[in-house]
């Protein structure tokens, strides 16, 4: 605690407002962990807000309608631009956020097929930027073991799919999510011809938007769909990730026998 410090004369300080440096702040008390970091409540609080918005994008998404109006078109273009676009954004919604942008664009708070085209520009320069950062800074990024900005496994996942598939990598990859993300990227890396991967990536990008957000919009206010969006969103996520969770698995297993048998 600092001293109090009278700037005034002594002898008139008591009769006068005194001028007090700071005092009852200390590093302990305004950083709880000890200096000025988060913490751990932080974190966890902060996952907590991000699951609750991927579990309830309905309520959230009408919430930035009814405030932002058409800002929101602008919103999901940088969120699936980002999800696509950007290869340490794949926490990103895409899936689940496609589908209650149509719902909600079925109740005409939205223009569906504005809004679908909107989207599809966004998947597309989203995999063209990707394809270039890989394209250019891929390869010293991929060779690098201690890159803090990305995973290395996605990348060795991605860059397994995309052997087993080639350019088709681009269309399937848009249903797996991580995969998608990384796909362009790794596409980038290969130097796949940039013609061709376009046609893939806008191929891709139509097919995708369309089949969410056009089901969004045909059955996400189907009143047993409506009444239970929760938990088809959580089914969507699940069923996305699930092709994952299996290589996982499978990888894991397989590892396993390796080790048992050396």
């Amino acid at each position: 605690m600092f001293r109090a410090r009278i700037l005034s004369n002594p002898k008139r300080s008591l009769n006068r407002k005194r001028y007090l440096e700071p005092e009852s702040i200390n590093q302990t008390q305004a950083f709880p962990s000890g200096g000025p970091f988060i913490s751990i409540q932080s974190i966890l609080e902060i996952i907590a807000t991000f699951i609750d918005i991927i579990l309830h994008l309905d309520k959230h998404l009408i919430w930035l309608v009814e405030n932002y109006g058409s800002w929101v078109y602008l919103i999901l273009f940088l969120i699936i631009f980002c999800e696509t676009g950007l290869v340490v954004t794949p926490f990103l919604p895409g899936d689940s956020l496609l589908f209650v942008a149509g719902a909600i664009a079925a109740t005409g708070a939205m223009e569906v097929t504005g809004l679908a085209a909107l989207l599809m520009l966004a998947a597309f320069c989203g995999d063209n930027t990707n394809y270039w950062i890989g394209r250019y800074f891929g390869p010293r990024i991929f060779t690098r073991t201690d890159s803090r900005l990305l995973n290395r496994a996605h990348l060795e996942k991605t860059e397994a799919f995309y052997a087993r598939h080639g350019g088709k990598t681009i269309i399937f990859a848009r249903f797996l999510p991580i995969i998608r993300t990384f796909a362009p990227f790794v596409a980038g890396i290969g130097q796949m011809i940039y013609p061709r991967f376009m046609a893939y990536s806008a191929f891709g990008s139509i097919f995708w938007i369309s089949f969410f957000v056009f089901g969004g919009f045909f059955f996400g206010n189907v009143p047993i769909v409506k009444n239970n969006l929760t938990f088809f969103i959580f089914g969507i996520i699940i069923i996305s990730v699930l092709p994952g969770v299996i290589q996982f698995m499978r990888g894991w297993l397989e590892n396993r026998a390796a080790a048992r048998s050396r």
